[in-house]
């Protein structure tokens, strides 16, 4: 729905996160709790049940294991109360509320913003942080070959610049709200297209990146975190005042309220708060950096001095060492102590668990490393080859099940089945992989037959894109005297 925005007197400002927002005389749940849940009942029941949303920073599911800053911080949260954790996947900050007040939840782990309204419904603790909107727009096509300047003279850095301009947001949110204010601000009509409740922040903010849409609204924290996927976005220009950010409690928890104030108080003097932050808010979620001549610079017909471990990985595997070793470079650039924003180590870049489960004690070690990781694909392998007979297709699984975790592909397969009508689920290319990229879209992540939630998908796609370039680019320049070539000569050709 195309709307045209004129004044607008209220303002709402919400979570930073794309959530829908009301104003509070049009609530459809009562702001007063049902139940009485205080911190002592929960003690005895042994456990906290926490509502958090489903996103690429807050809460979700990377190679098998439960990650998120919300989380990492509600796992330290039940640890200090000395009770259980249990998470309970909502969506949208007034049915968090209303789930909350029920006795659904005890405490709302959302990064909600502070306000007036929601100070009537719920009780906040301590704020976590500060945040800010900004306007998400794409740079110039050629933006790499420009200078700052020169890239600024093209984009939108004022507010009152947005005037005639079309801005997608999500309806009834705190950036559709922010819009409609900014148009009475700066006197001038804006457009603003109106996107579904379904819709979240971050498909947006995709839309802008492939050029779908040319401007939308986030938060700062969730652009930044977004930029890094699509450097070709922009995320610098301010749209509103600094806001706080908090959790929320029921009004009548107040011992629950103290003793969460309190853990904040002492969390943030230790650098544990400011870790977990950065893991999510600072540092890049994926490496961006393809193949360059330096992957050659060992000369001699050697890629790494681990050549000789990747070989013997790749007579396990079956596989031509060369593709083992685009996998490894894709992993860890050949760095033995490499170790992920997510905490996967070594030149395999597994995760504790994994490294555990397939016999890796200490995952710095080059051999253990690979070795554990060799056996992982076997196992991959084995897994896939009963369902996916053709081997350049089954390999694409492999491929993004490493990368992704085995859940996720699974839950691809999943949503093939419900919506690809006669596609067949043994096929990777444009079947598997077409819902796999949907684990991003809310209106799927949040389908029934979906077990893992959301899921940036984009990664393991761009993944075996990348291994596969990579061994097409290490055949041309290393001989391999190892491998009938001709067991996966179509692996490129086919992608």
């Amino acid at each position: 729905m195309l709307v045209l925005v004129r004044s607008w007197s209220r303002v709402c400002l919400l979570s930073i996160v794309a959530i829908s927002c009301n104003p509070p005389q049009k609530e459809a749940f009562p702001s007063e709790p049902a139940v009485r849940l205080d911190l002592h009942a929960i003690r005895e029941r042994g456990y906290i049940n926490a509502l958090v949303d489903n996103n690429s920073i807050s809460y979700f599911i990377y190679k098998g294991k439960p990650m998120g800053y919300e989380y990492e911080l509600l796992q330290d949260l039940a640890k200090h109360l000395k009770v259980g954790l249990k998470i309970k996947v909502t969506s949208g900050v007034e049915s968090a509320i209303d789930q909350l007040n029920k006795g659904e939840g005890d405490i709302i782990a959302f990064p909600l913003t502070i306000n007036k309204p929601r100070k009537e419904l719920v009780a906040f603790t301590r704020p976590h942080f500060n945040t800010y909107q900004v306007l998400v727009q794409r740079k110039p096509v050629n933006w790499r070959k420009l200078n700052e300047d020169q890239i600024n003279a093209s984009l939108i850095r004022t507010p009152s610049a947005l005037g005639g301009k079309e801005i997608h947001v999500i309806k009834g949110t705190s950036h559709a709200m922010r819009i409609k204010n900014l148009s009475e601000e700066i006197g001038t009509d804006i457009l603003v297209k109106e996107d579904t409740l379904n819709s979240e922040s971050e498909s947006l903010i995709r839309k802008v990146s492939v050029g779908e849409i040319d401007y939308t609204i986030a938060d700062h924290t969730m652009a930044q975190v977004n930029a890094a996927y699509y450097p070709n976005l922009d995320v610098s220009t301010v749209l509103s005042i600094p806001q706080q950010i908090a959790w929320a409690v029921r009004k009548n928890s107040p011992e629950l309220l103290t003793e969460i104030d309190d853990w904040l108080l002492q969390i943030k003097k230790r650098p544990t708060f400011m870790v977990i932050y950065n893991r999510y808010f600072k540092s890049p979620r994926t490496s961006l950096i393809r193949m360059k001549s330096d992957y050659f610079s060992y000369g001699s017909n050697r890629l790494s001095p681990y050549d000789d471990l990747i070989k013997e990985g790749a007579k396990k595997l079956q596989w031509d060492w060369r593709l083992l070793a685009a996998v490894v470079y894709q992993e860890s650039k050949f760095n033995p102590t490499e170790e992920s924003w997510a905490g996967a180590r070594g030149l395999m870049q597994l995760m504790p668990e994994t490294a555990k489960r397939f016999g890796a004690k200490n995952v710095n070690d080059p051999r253990q490393s690979m070795n554990a990781g060799v056996s992982y694909l076997k196992y991959l392998d084995r897994y896939w080859k009963k369902s996916v007979p053709d081997s350049v297709q089954r390999l694409k699984f492999i491929l993004a099940s490493y990368n992704a975790g085995l859940s996720h592909i699974l839950d691809a397969k999943k949503l093939l089945r419900k919506y690809g009508k006669d596609k067949s689920v043994a096929v990777w290319d444009d079947n598997v992989q077409y819902y796999l990229l949907k684990k991003s879209d809310p209106g799927f992540y949040r389908d029934p037959v979906v077990a893992a939630g959301y899921c940036k998908c984009e990664e393991p796609v761009n993944y075996i894109q990348d291994v596969f370039e990579r061994y097409e680019e290490y055949k041309i320049h290393i001989k391999d005297d190892l491998f009938d070539e001709s067991a996966i000569q179509s692996v490129v050709t086919s992608n």
